[in-house]
């Protein structure tokens, strides 16, 4: 029986009730999305309304131990965002008031009641740590990182609704960190980690894997698997089963009734030729290293695992994926890759028509190919029907059937909820800062590419979106450097050079602008360049009539960086053209 609103506290303030123990904000009685690190912020200011939180305090409560982010710049965008979910002003502060190199003070009276709903049992949340390698050989990195993947996603498919499972791409983040069981659970706000090793032979696997409550450290369950190379994937799906009812989670009713696939109603072995299998574990591996390489040697061990077996949906599912991120990119022409994309992607349909972030993908290329909307929304309605607490597909919901329609709040608010799950993700964090920057939030957006050049110093998406958010704000020289920086790192995808150009041009350094465009057509003559990076560019120095030329062939050859099209602030001078509107009008876009 769901508790009633008679056995919790609310505390209300203004037009906002906030409940406390079920962590939820509503506005008169429509619910508010908040992060969970924003409500822990909100809770502990009602909690000492009128009084002085310290920054210390807030710390302490949000990332104690040692943490590997940076403090101000986390609690500065936390306190921003959660201002902008109350309509509040840090100028002229109605709720929280900022108490220079002090900390901040709730202004507002509060009154503390009860409830006025029930709440839902509370959803547990562990994290999969990456399975130490008991071979010793380096070579078998990746069937541990495989196996760690598999855990995972067999944990995901007991109960979503009730357990929530730290996504792969923030689990590898903790490889190699010497951190304690307690200081993991806080930073990502688990209650168990899972930590184990795995070890290969000729035709055995031995697994072992510890369940560990994060607050007091108390080993919950310790088991090992010993079993025969074939039955790995049972073997899997058993240790998954006994971390679920370990922690008392099973596949319960509500899933059901929610139309949630639970436990086997979704499993699946991905291939039954073991060789297939080590073909594909070692593709992904590759395609970790997100780079035109990677993507190179990935292609070519999928290509042997679909020739050993030509129903594995998984490594169809890979393929489809190599072809998506090269075509974004640049590195291919998009509508060659997002061509074979799509058949890869609905290969993996036809063989399994179970997995939601392939029908996501499936969305992005119906979106790149055809800009065919009624298509994408069926696609990622499918998916999230399918996956709802997905990371990756709450993510592709974002930014393919929202973000293209400029409903940029909604698709915001799907990221940090994909945060939620993978809050190290390079993918979710970077879409978020762009995210912000087209939604006019540009301080929110320098704030977040402060976090990922902290997250991840080595990636050219901090500093991209550093130099977007400066551009808009008219801060041209931060602008340019963080621009400049982008273009240095390793790796960073070709259509950088028109940003860079767009934001000389608008400095009013048509010289140098052009110079870029000079360098651009050389470019071009051997290698695919992006037409919006010439158009950008026009745009810069003034030139429309040119500037529409190459956004017409971006239009046409599927450059994806005109997907925020109804978004882009820089293109507000010519949106009353009436070539603007044809430019919406063949993108399937209400004008």
């Amino acid at each position: 029986m769901p508790e009633t609103g008679s056995d919790r506290k609310a505390i209300r303030f203004g037009e906002f009730e906030a409940d406390l123990r079920a962590g939820s904000l509503s506005k008169h009685g429509a619910k508010i999305r908040l992060r969970e690190q924003l409500f822990v912020v909100l809770s502990m200011l009602l909690e000492h309304a009128g009084e002085v939180v310290t920054r210390e305090e807030l710390q302490r409560r949000l990332w104690p131990g040692d943490v590997f982010v940076d403090f101000e710049v986390n609690l500065n965008t936390l306190i921003a965002r959660l201002r902008e979910a109350l309509g509040d002003s840090a100028e002229h502060p109605r709720y929280i008031e900022t108490l220079p190199k002090r900390g901040y003070r709730f202004l507002a009276t509060v009154s503390v009641g009860v409830s006025s709903e029930p709440v839902s049992r509370r959803r547990i949340k562990l994290v999969v740590l990456p399975l130490l390698n008991g071979s010793g050989d380096p070579a078998e990195e990746y069937f541990c990182d495989a196996m760690t993947d598999e855990i995972i996603i067999a944990l995901c498919r007991v109960a979503p609704a009730h357990l929530g499972v730290i996504a792969h791409t923030t689990a590898l983040q903790y490889k190699g960190r010497a951190k304690d069981v307690a200081s993991i659970g806080r930073e990502l706000g688990v209650d168990y980690v899972v930590e184990g090793g795995v070890r290969r032979g000729h035709d055995r696997v031995a697994l072992n894997v510890q369940l560990i409550q994060a607050a007091d450290q108390t080993h919950v369950l310790a088991r090992k698997y010993d079993v025969e190379m074939p039955e790995i994937f049972k073997t899997v799906s058993r240790a998954a089963s006994d971390i679920a009812d370990s922690i008392g989670v099973t596949a319960a009713s509500e899933d059901r009734r929610a139309g949630l696939p639970v436990g086997s109603e979704v499993h699946k072995k991905p291939t039954g030729d073991l060789a297939a299998y080590n073909e594909y574990i070692q593709a992904r591996y590759h395609m970790a290293k997100g780079s035109a390489e990677g993507f190179a040697a990935a292609r070519q061990h999928l290509e042997r695992a679909v020739a050993r077996d030509p129903e594995f949906a998984l490594a169809y599912d890979a393929l489809a994926e190599i072809d998506w991120y090269l075509g974004y990119l640049g590195f291919v022409p998009p509508r060659k890759a997002f061509s074979e994309g799509i058949v890869h992607a609905q290969l993996a349909i036809r063989i399994d028509n179970s997995r939601a972030e392939v029908h996501a993908l499936l969305g992005e290329f119906h979106k790149t190919l055809a800009y065919d909307w009624p298509e994408v929304h069926r696609e990622m309605a499918l998916a999230l029907q399918l996956a709802p607490t997905s990371p990756l597909v709450r993510l592709r919901y974002a930014v393919s059937d929202l973000m293209p329609h400029g409903r940029l709040e909604e698709a915001i608010a799907e990221i940090e909820g994909a945060l939620e799950l993978d809050p190290l993700s390079l993918l979710s964090q970077g879409w978020l800062g762009i995210m912000l920057v087209l939604a006019h939030k540009w301080d929110l957006a320098i704030d977040q590419s402060r976090l990922l050049l902290q997250l991840y110093p080595s990636a050219f998406w901090g500093h991209y979106v550093m130099g977007v958010a400066y551009r808009e704000k008219r801060m041209f020289e931060k602008a340019i450097a963080a621009m400049r920086t982008a273009l240095q790192v390793p790796g960073a995808p070709p259509g950088l050079i028109g940003w860079l150009g767009l934001t000389l041009g608008l400095s009013g350094d048509a010289a140098e602008a052009r110079s870029l465009l000079d360098r651009l057509h050389a470019k071009a003559a051997q290698v695919y360049v992006p037409s919006s990076s010439f158009a950008w560019i026009h745009l810069g120095l003034g030139e429309t009539d040119a500037a529409f030329e190459w956004l017409d062939r971006a239009v046409d050859e599927r450059d994806q960086l005109m997907m925020p099209i109804k978004s882009y602030r820089f293109l507000d001078p010519i949106r009353g053209d009436p070539r603007f509107r044809a430019l919406l009008i063949k993108m399937n876009l209400k004008p």
